[in-house]
């Protein structure tokens, strides 16, 4: 038995969308179950959204302290940022967001992971690249707004941030699945076995 995610859609007998925000969605479908009973499941419909764990020589990770709204916490976690252009390159996107959040520009990069951040109740995928080779960027610094004003930059130790995540200190979703993933990475075939950049995303196709 192989274990990998594979595609699949069921049958929608009506589809509705009550809201429709600046960057999300939330849509109602009407579907079909396996035992033909008709179910409506209310989802987010999100553009996607790349993340960046950015790693220096020191083997320490890029992050970042954020309030988030919704779940009322001033967050750490690695730059991050939403697929704003339909079709746009996710490297593209990445690149822009370490710039942006940081102020930092990468030589090396690779895949990490890809995730549903919440695929009970949002469609969002987000691609985490690792990016290693930092260095400042050139350019003036980016004008910052509303939560990324308060917005403070740290450079962490990884094995400190591998501590918080598993002792329920650390919660931001990109952070955690990109943390555990560089172990988990380094302790299989290594990182250079990472697939590349500018590999295929299905759940997010792009323009090479």
């Amino acid at each position: 038995m192989t274990i990998k995610d594979t595609p699949e859609e069921w049958e929608i007998r009506a589809t509705d969308t009550p809201f429709v925000g600046n960057k999300t969605s939330v849509r109602v479908d009407d579907v079909v179950m396996p035992d033909g009973s008709v179910v409506r499941r209310d989802y987010q419909v999100h553009p996607g959204s790349v993340a960046v764990l950015a790693l220096d020589d020191a083997d320490r990770v890029l992050v970042i302290h954020q309030y988030r709204h919704p779940v009322r916490h001033k967050l750490w976690e690695i730059p991050a940022g939403l697929l704003d252009i339909p079709g746009e390159n996710p490297l593209t996107a990445a690149q822009r967001e370490l710039y942006e959040e940081a102020h930092v520009k990468a030589e090396d990069w690779r895949v990490l992971t890809d995730v549903y951040t919440t695929p009970g109740g949002c469609d969002e995928s987000v691609r985490v690249f690792l990016a290693r080779g930092l260095s400042e960027a050139e350019g003036e610094h980016f004008e910052v707004e509303h939560e990324e004003a308060d917005m403070e930059l740290a450079r962490v130790p990884l094995q400190e941030l591998v501590r918080g995540v598993l002792a329920g200190e650390l919660h931001n979703n990109c952070l955690v699945v990109g943390v555990l993933s560089l172990v988990a990475a380094r302790a299989g075939d290594g990182l250079d076995a990472l697939r590349p950049a500018e590999a295929p995303w299905p759940a997010r196709p792009f323009e090479a």
